[in-house]
């Protein structure tokens, strides 16, 4: 560090937005930022003409009189009304929205899923997008679905946004770039991006084939869960949270939107790149997040707490206490609980439970559930470790044990979700998964004591 040699004078930081280069830090915060000086308004929102004969206009993620409103203030090369000319219907097959109830398909059950294999076919963010379960209704903007995504090759000129829903985006291999209305956001594994309702982006291949799991929101939008008597600390902390700053792009060449709108698909042409924002401000915004610091807590004596204690993000809903969706990690983590069974224990949940696997062994799956695949228990379906994770639970010598190299997940819905045809006739679907529990043993002897 420069010592100043006024003693009067104070030493500045050189990166005032943070010291994530791109990246604005926080969750939920007001941000400001501007790709090019002076074009952001200062003192108010919508001069009579703003710098660099941009335009001015807000996008809102709420209602005008929430509390509090999410909205951002954008000011654009040209409005977003140039983006919206004659639509035209198309069909992408594999993309379902909900309510999408197959009369052939059973979602009553167990179900567990090898990853998904890379196809041959070249396949982009929207044309790789493959939906395995849809729950609640996205005419009603409850509920969910839940999705694999295959990409290989890059959106070039071709630019999406969904006014149906957020995007929960979880990779688990390969990488991809968000180039965002907002700014631009790279993702890895280990990492998860959220993309609002009513942005506009495109998706390219930093490194590929790209797979991954992404949950889409028609409800109310992520926020960070309620701590109550776990305090300020741990868990998801807002600063590792990261909002881009602000790029553009001028470009007059052909280009294509596609919008998903109540569960349909339309396209529109425009003779631009759309992604023309040269400053923003508001806390309305995409953001990535790496799941390296989710920061655990659970039982330090005894008992394993509910998993709702790793919860990330909850998506809440009408009735306290119940969520539209939860994201909850199951990372590395110290396992010292005394006398006690440690790993998930047997049973149902009104909560219906989507779980993925981005790397490593899930404690309760020593076998089968692998990376890149997943799990679908639904609602008042019971489950539970198999026979071997049972057993050696049962018997381990309890001493201080850390699990490492391991991080999978969980979409949780108050709703039941059902299974798509893809799901249940396309998908690398387990047929033996039910019978991981067929040679659990009956142990009881009516023998007082007898553990």
């Amino acid at each position: 560090m420069n010592r100043p040699t006024d003693p009067h004078k104070m030493t500045q930081a050189s990166t005032p937005v943070g010291t994530y280069p791109g990246y604005m830090p926080g969750f939920g915060n007001d941000f400001e930022t501007e790709a090019l000086p002076g074009a952001l308004p200062q003192g108010m929102n919508s001069p009579q003409k703003c710098n660099y004969g941009l335009y001015g206009e807000q996008l809102s993620g709420t209602a005008f009189t929430a509390n509090p409103p999410e909205r951002t203030w954008c000011y654009r090369i040209r409005p977003s009304v140039k983006h919206s000319h004659r639509y035209e219907k198309i069909d992408l097959p594999y993309w379902k929205s909900a309510p999408c109830v197959d009369p052939d398909v059973i979602s009553l059950g167990q179900y567990r899923w090898n990853p998904m294999p890379h196809s041959e076919e070249a396949l982009t963010w929207l044309t790789g997008m493959r939906t395995m379960t849809t729950a609640g209704d996205v005419n009603t903007q409850v509920g969910m679905a839940s999705h694999i995504y295959l990409v290989t090759e890059s959106m070039v000129d071709d630019y999406f946004f969904s006014a149906d829903s957020e995007l929960l985006v979880v990779p688990q291999e390969g990488r991809l770039r968000f180039a965002t209305e907002m700014g631009i956001i790279d993702l890895e594994p280990k990492e998860i991006a959220i993309i609002p309702r009513g942005l506009l982006y495109r998706v390219e291949v930093l490194e590929g084939p790209a797979r991954g799991f992404v949950c889409e929101n028609y409800g109310q939008k992520f926020e960070l869960p309620g701590r109550g008597p776990i305090g300020a600390n741990c868990m998801a902390n807002p600063r590792d949270f990261k909002a881009p700053v602000a790029a553009f792009e001028d470009r007059e060449v052909p280009s294509t939107v596609t919008i998903k709108w109540c569960g349909q698909f339309h396209t529109t042409k425009i003779g631009h790149s759309p992604l023309d924002v040269v400053a923003w401000h508001g806390n309305y915004t995409p953001y990535k997040y790496d799941l390296r610091t989710y920061c655990p807590v659970g039982a330090i004596l005894f008992d394993h707490p509910d998993p709702s204690i790793f919860t990330v993000l909850t998506a809440p809903s009408g009735q306290p206490g119940t969520a539209n969706i939860d994201f909850v990690l199951f990372r590395d983590r110290w396992m010292v609980m005394e006398d006690t069974f440690r790993p998930p224990w047997y049973h149902k949940n009104i909560m219906s439970e989507l779980m993925g696997n981005i790397y490593g062994q899930y404690d309760a799956k020593p076998q089968g559930f692998i990376p890149g695949g997943m799990s679908l228990h639904n609602m008042m379906i019971p489950h539970g470790p198999d026979k071997e994770a049972f057993e050696k639970a049962s018997n381990s010598n309890l001493g201080p044990d850390k699990l490492k190299n391991t991080m999978s997940f969980m979409f949780e819905t108050r709703f039941p979700q059902h299974l798509t045809a893809f799901a249940a006739t396309e998908a690398p679907l387990q047929d033996d998964y039910i019978d991981c529990w067929s040679d659990i043993e009956k142990k009881f002897d009516g023998t007082p004591g007898k553990k």
